[in-house]
C-alpha cells in the first residue's frame, strides 16, 4: 500500500497542527498554574496583613476600653473565607469612626501602617486573580479545561478606612454612587455586564446592578432614577424606590484611575422589560456588553464560571429585596446596612 505526495503532506500538516496544539495547551496550562500560585500566595500575604491589622485593631480597642472593637477584630480573626468580607468590613467601618487623638502615637502609626499593608496586599490580590481570570474565562482554555480541579480565584473587596494609605493621591478620587437593584416579577434582577476599557486584551468582565455616580448637589434618589433611564430607558419617579437599605464602600481600578466609591442601593420592582440602549454615555456605550436577569442561582453561575458579580453578597440579598419591594406601601425606612 502506497501514499500519494499529497496524502503524506496532508498527514503531515494534520500531525505538525496537532502538535503545536499539544504544545499551546502545555504552555498555557503550565502559566495557569503559575498564576494560580501567584494568587494564592498573593492571598496568604494578604491574610497576613489583614490579621495584623486586627491585631492592632484589639490594641486600639483595648487602649479605648472599647468592647465592640474588641469583638469585630476576633470576629475577622475567625471568620471563615466566605463571610471574611463581611467580617473585615465591619471592622474597618469600626476604625474609620476611632479618634485617633486619644490614641498614642506609636498606636496611631501602627495603625495607619497596618491599614496600608492591608491596602497594598489587596491590589496586590486583586491584580493576580484579575490576570489568572483573564486566561481562565477563554474558551478555548475553558473547553480543554487547563485550569484542572484549581478552584476560581476571587477578588477581595473590603473597605480601605477613610485617612489610610492617602499618601496614594489616586485615592482623592471619591466618589458617591446610587444603585437600584432592579426586580422583575420574579424576583430576578437585571444586571449589566462589563470590563475595564483601560484593562490590556483579553479584559475580564463583569456583572453589576444599573446605577452610577451621583452629580454634585443631586440626591440619591434623582441620580438612580437618571442613571437608571440612561442606562435601560426605564422611566421611575425617585418617589417609588425602596431605600436605600444596603451601602458599599470599595476601592477599584476602572478606566486608568483608582476610584474611592461609596455606593447606596435601592430597590424597585418592575415587569421584564428590554432594556434600550441609545441613552447611554459614549463610556458606558463602550464597557457595557450585555445584560442579563438572574436569581440567586444564576448569580452562583455567573461567578463560579470566574465572572465577578458585584455587590459580592447581591444573592444573598435577593430575598431581602424582593421583601422590601412588596413592602413599599409601608413606607418602612432604615439606616443602610454595610455589604461587601
Amino acid at each position: 500500500m502506497t501514499f500519494s505526495a499529497l496524502t503524506v503532506i496532508v498527514i503531515a500538516l494534520i500531525g505538525t497542527l496537532v502538535a503545536l496544539g499539544l504544545l499551546w495547551a502545555y504552555l498555557v496550562a503550565n502559566r495557569l498554574d503559575r498564576l494560580h500560585v501567584r494568587s494564592d500566595l498573593s492571598w496568604q500575604a494578604l491574610d497576613a496583613a489583614l490579621a495584623r491589622r486586627a491585631v492592632v485593631a484589639r490594641a486600639v480597642g483595648d487602649a479605648l476600653k472599647d468592647d465592640q472593637l474588641i469583638k469585630l477584630a476576633a470576629k475577622a480573626e475567625q471568620a471563615e473565607r466566605d463571610r471574611r468580607e463581611y467580617a473585615e468590613n465591619q471592622l474597618a467601618s469600626a476604625l474609620s469612626t476611632v479618634d485617633s487623638e486619644r490614641l498614642r502615637p506609636a498606636l496611631v502609626a501602627e495603625l495607619a501602617d497596618a491599614e496600608t499593608r492591608v491596602l497594598i496586599a489587596r491590589r496586590f490580590h486583586n491584580d493576580a486573580v484579575r490576570d489568572t481570570l483573564a486566561l481562565r474565562v477563554r474558551r478555548p482554555v475553558r473547553w480543554l479545561r487547563l485550569g484542572g480541579t484549581a478552584p476560581m480565584p476571587t477578588y477581595f473587596e473590603i473597605i480601605d478606612r477613610q485617612g489610610a494609605g492617602t499618601e496614594d493621591p489616586a485615592l482623592a478620587n471619591f466618589r458617591t454612587s446610587a444603585r437600584i437593584i432592579l426586580l422583575d416579577e420574579d424576583g430576578r434582577v437585571l444586571l449589566l455586564r462589563g470590563f475595564d476599557p483601560a484593562a490590556p486584551s483579553p479584559a475580564v468582565h463583569w456583572w453589576f446592578t444599573v446605577g452610577g455616580q451621583t452629580l454634585p448637589g443631586e440626591k440619591l434618589c434623582d441620580g438612580a432614577v437618571r442613571e437608571l433611564v440612561e442606562e435601560t430607558g426605564l422611566s421611575v419617579p425617585s418617589g417609588r424606590l425602596v431605600g436605600p437599605l444596603w451601602r458599599r464602600v470599595a476601592v477599584f481600578d476602572f478606566n486608568g484611575t483608582t476610584i474611592r466609591s461609596e455606593e447606596l442601593f435601592f430597590v424597585h420592582r418592575t415587569k421584564r422589560f428590554e432594556p434600550a440602549t441609545d441613552g447611554r454615555t459614549n463610556l458606558e456605550q463602550r464597557y457595557i456588553t450585555g445584560h442579563r436577569w438572574c436569581d440567586a442561582e444564576e448569580i452562583a453561575a455567573l461567578a463560579a464560571s470566574g465572572e465577578q458579580v458585584f455587590p459580592n453578597q447581591l444573592g444573598e440579598l435577593l430575598g431581602e429585596a424582593a421583601a422590601a419591594a412588596d413592602a413599599v406601601a409601608a413606607g418602612g425606612r432604615r439606616d443602610p446596612i454595610l455589604i461587601g
